[in-house]
């Protein structure tokens, strides 16, 4: 396995490349969702076997959360992708409007003051 920081540029253009590859090219927006809804399902199951109350049977095959998360983060560039959405720009939309929204919302560390 390649170990690799990767910018959201960098795994949008990967992720493109590999699609680009086939006739097919990216799912319809709604396939995609569906798509995005299945695999943070299959990461939810995982979460709750491996934190949860729920252990896997026997005859369950193993997988690790990060890997879940790692067919997340695929399907999701594949949905920004198809709509030609820039992730860091995106990111950076919300992170402003949570920084913002959020920022007495919870106790800080710092002061121990949590905003009424």
């Amino acid at each position: 396995m390649q170990d690799k920081n990767y910018t959201t540029k960098e795994i949008q253009e990967r992720v493109d490349r590999y699609i680009s590859q086939f006739k097919e090219g990216y799912f319809s927006p709604l396939s995609n969702l569906a798509r995005l809804t299945e695999e943070v399902g299959e990461m939810a199951r995982e979460v709750n076997h491996h934190y949860g109350e729920k252990p896997k049977k026997a005859t369950e095959e193993e997988k690790a959360v990060e890997e879940e998360l790692g067919d997340v983060l695929f399907v999701l560039t594949c949905f920004a992708n198809s709509l030609d959405i820039d992730m860091s720009d995106a990111f950076e939309r919300s992170i402003s409007k949570i920084e913002t929204r959020d920022k007495d919302r919870w106790t800080h560390k710092e002061t121990g003051v949590k905003d009424q």
